[in-house]
């Protein structure tokens, strides 16, 4: 079934580093290795590029891969230039520990980005085309599944039957754990309805918590909800 491809104009593409994903989601790397991973939406993130040089099976995934990766990658550079403009406005809502300052948030966005979209041309198959909710994977597919800076923290533009349509989408494909970051939204609110996505997919019987993570970047983006595929009999 063909479908429309996304508009560029209307996302931005940058993505977060190998390293960031292990401090955002507290993976340790040799935990991952010999696991099938999805990482979703990954936008123009290294993890699946720096992961898959390291012998990890990952699977890239996002609405944006329609697109040629010459395309995006122009993209990429342009969106970088726009975002550090603006946050350059908006130092005060960031805490410069991870990155001590903004030439050095640019130049590790900038090594995301490259690896990304090398990697793209040399693996296509690893960038898979998704537009959530729904994802062309079969089901426990991978037994982890990363999804980082999309739900909860565009809560002002995606609504909460999506929310859910989404996570229950992502825990589908999911043999063992999703972990989704951060909890919050581009204002640093944890998403207001947190409490009843959580009772949710409790009810379905997985467990799920929130858990604190090392990384800290936007202020109070520092921890993530784990959703865990409890073997049968477990409760």
């Amino acid at each position: 079934m063909s479908r429309t491809k996304l508009n560029l104009e209307k996302i931005i593409f940058i993505g977060r580093t190998y390293e960031e994903y292990l401090d955002m989601f507290s993976l340790k790397e040799e935990s991952l290795i010999g696991k099938k991973i999805l990482d979703c939406p990954s936008g123009a993130c290294s993890f699946t590029a720096v992961g898959r040089s390291k012998g990890i099976d990952i699977t890239a995934a996002d609405m944006a891969y329609d697109h040629a990766g010459e395309v995006l990658e122009e993209k990429g550079r342009q969106d970088l230039q726009h975002a550090m403009e603006h946050m350059e406005e908006a130092k005060s809502n960031y805490i410069w520990s991870y990155f001590q300052n903004m030439e050095e948030l640019k130049k590790y966005r900038q090594s995301a980005l490259e690896n990304c979209t090398q990697d793209w041309k040399e693996a296509s198959d690893r960038y898979v085309p998704v537009v959530l909710p729904e994802l062309p994977f079969k089901d426990e597919e991978f037994e982890l599944v990363l999804s980082a800076h999309f739900l909860f923290m565009y809560a002002d533009r995606l609504t909460y039957e999506f929310h859910l349509s989404s996570l229950q989408e992502l825990v589908r494909v999911a043999k063992e754990e999703v972990r989704l970051f951060p909890v919050v939204d581009l204002e640093g609110r944890r998403y207001k309805r947190m409490e009843e996505v959580i009772d949710h997919l409790k009810a379905q019987g997985y467990t799920v918590k929130e858990v604190s993570v090392s990384y800290e970047f936007q202020k109070n983006a520092n921890s993530m909800l784990v959703i865990t595929k409890n073997k049968t009999g477990e409760n």
